[in-house]
This record gives structure tokens, sequence and C-alpha cells, in this order.
């Protein structure tokens, strides 16, 4: 069974099918996160899933002259489904925490078992050091991401008001919640929008197309997160260079890093804005 791998996935030809198929799968999250009409994400899902059977099925003369698409687009469309059945509105009570956690670590763990022990493959994996040691340019970005973070999010948080999407935190015990909930969510968002949706993505499409529909998911995901507004104009760069970054380094571990250093400041901010005077000084904002 012939797949496409990480090393040819950039030089492959674009199969208007294969794309049809991933691109209908990957359009169920703005129905699920951004329109939030479950019918229609589930519709596109079975759409989606259904053209790829089709692809699979085609003969020797067809386009793609491999199998799985269906195998692997189904890893996607089963993490959306368990991550679609709950509200992702952001909550720190203990309960909703909980779920949250079993909700999202369902949407990694379920697809990675399937690929590993029932679809018997390694679709999904986790490199965490990639490529090796990082040099001055990955260093080089680890610090823009702060000069950024710190000079962009507290203008769009405070200025749109979307700061509001997120829960009062004026305890110690709620900004420690908060510091883990961000946290967490930021790390997996890299196992399941890089390591899950774009990886299965690059067994079958070029990289580029891959990466715009791995970002479709990621920044669906964010907006009922709670980055409206004009949030889009900062997730979808972010979610383009996340994808971008990963083939350069191939290190789960460092994208991660870029990350958790730009939540590190979305944190502050939700912080400062929450309780005005008590960072000040910190942000110009």
């Amino acid at each position: 069974m012939a797949r496409a791998h990480g090393a040819t996935a950039s030089t492959r030809a674009l199969d208007p099918l294969v794309l049809t198929a991933s691109g209908l799968v990957c359009l169920a999250a703005p129905a699920f996160f951004v329109l939030q009409v479950r019918w229609l994400g589930f519709a596109l899902l079975v759409a989606g899933l259904v053209v790829a059977v089709l692809v699979d099925r085609r003969g020797p003369a067809g386009l793609a002259r491999e199998r799985g698409l269906a195998r692997d687009l189904s890893l996607i469309a089963i993490g959306l489904c368990i991550v679609s059945s709950i509200s992702l509105a952001a909550r720190l009570d203990d309960w909703s925490m909980v779920q949250f956690g079993l909700v999202l670590g369902g949407a990694v763990a379920v697809p990675y078992v399937l690929s590993r022990f029932v679809y018997r493959d390694r679709a999904i994996r986790f490199p965490w050091r990639g490529g090796g040691r990082w040099g001055r340019l990955q260093w080089g970005w680890l610090a823009a991401v702060l000069v950024l973070g710190w000079t962009i999010l507290p203008f769009y948080f405070i200025s749109s008001g979307v700061y509001l999407n997120w829960p009062v935190v004026d305890t110690p015990d709620l900004i420690a919640r908060l510091f883990v909930g961000v946290g967490a969510v930021g790390i997996w968002d890299e196992l399941f929008f890089i390591c899950t949706v774009f990886a299965a993505l690059r067994r079958h499409l070029p990289d580029m197309a891959a990466n715009v529909l791995q970002a479709t998911v990621f920044v669906s995901f964010l907006w009922e997160l709670g980055y409206r507004e004009w949030g889009p104009l900062l997730t979808i760069p972010f979610a383009l260079l996340q994808g971008v970054i990963f083939l350069r380094t191939r290190s789960l571990g460092y994208v991660v890093t870029v990350h958790l250093l730009f939540d590190a400041v979305v944190f502050l901010v939700l912080v400062h804005a929450h309780n005005p005077g008590l960072l000040d000084g910190i942000f110009l904002v």
C-alpha cells in the first residue's frame, strides 16, 4: 500500500478529488465551531469520506495511485466529532476543566490508537526533537514571538473586547486555573492540528494545500474558543506559520515552545484586562 510520506508531500501533484474529499472533511470545522450547525458539520464529514472511498476505489487509470485516503481522513473526522461534542466556551470550574481534558485528550488519543493499532500504520507521530538542535534562526524567532505578542495581543484583546470571552480571573485560584488551561490547550493544539490533522493531510496533498486545510480547522477551533472579532487576522497567519515551522524543523518540541510563549502573553493579557492596575507597566494598552 503506497503512502505519501513527508519527504515527497511537497512535490505531489494536486489531485482535485483528493482535495475535494479533504476539503469537505476540513470544512466541517467551521460548520461545527464557527457556524455551530452540527448537522452541517456531520453532513460535510460524511460527504468527504464518501468521496475519499470513491478515490480509494479508482482503478489504475485514475489520478490517485495510492490507497488509504478514507482511512486517513477518518482520523481527522473522528477527532472533530469528539471535539465538537462539547461547548468550547472557556470555563474554569472543576467539571468544565475535567470535561475539556477528557474530550480534547480523546480527540488526540483515539485517532492515534486507531491509526497505530487498528490501521497498523504510523500516520500520527509526535516527533519531539525532530531535526536536532535549534539554530540562531529558531532562537531568534522565539524572541520575535514574545515581542510580537507583547505588541499586538494587548491591543487585540482589549480594544476588541474579546477578553470578555474568557471568565473573569480575579483571585489567585482562578489565575492559576487560567494559566494551566491556556498552556494545556496550547500544547493540545499542536498535538491535534499539526501532528494529527496536518500529518494525515500531507500523506495525500502537497504541503501548501495541507497547511491551508489544517489552518482552516485550527482557526475554526480558536474562533469558538474566543478568538473572535478580527481575531482571524492573527490566528490565520499563526496557524499557517506553525505548519511551515513544523515542516522546517520537524520538531514538535519547537512548535509547542513557540505556541506556549505566545500563550504566555495571552495569559498575562487576560489577567491584565480583567484586573486593571494589577500589571501596570507591562503592556502599552
